[in-house]
């Protein structure tokens, strides 16, 4: 089992939650994906993500075809613009 666990800051915080349900939206879409967790942050401090999200996937095989599904493809459109930055880490 991979997880795959990303952090996203907004340049406006107001999209984390339009974010959060897009991303909860295309999970089902995804057969590659296994789970998907996705919380927005509830403190605002200093060192505060606005956005994390977790999936497993079966392998590195199952990760790749996530990110590469025309689901996961047509949101990153909408959401890389509104980004201001991201964190991944992908640990087994």
């Amino acid at each position: 089992m991979l997880t795959h666990v990303v952090l996203m800051t907004f340049t406006d915080p107001t999209d984390a939650p339009a974010a959060k349900a897009k991303l909860e939206a295309i999970a089902s879409d995804i057969p590659a994906i296994r789970s998907m967790v996705v919380g927005l942050d509830v403190l605002g401090t200093d060192v505060s993500w606005h956005l994390c999200m977790t999936t497993t996937h079966d392998d590195a095989d199952g990760l790749r075809s996530y990110q590469t599904h025309e689901a996961h493809l047509d949101l990153a459109t909408w959401l890389r613009p509104r980004l201001a930055a991201r964190a991944v880490v992908d640990y087994v």
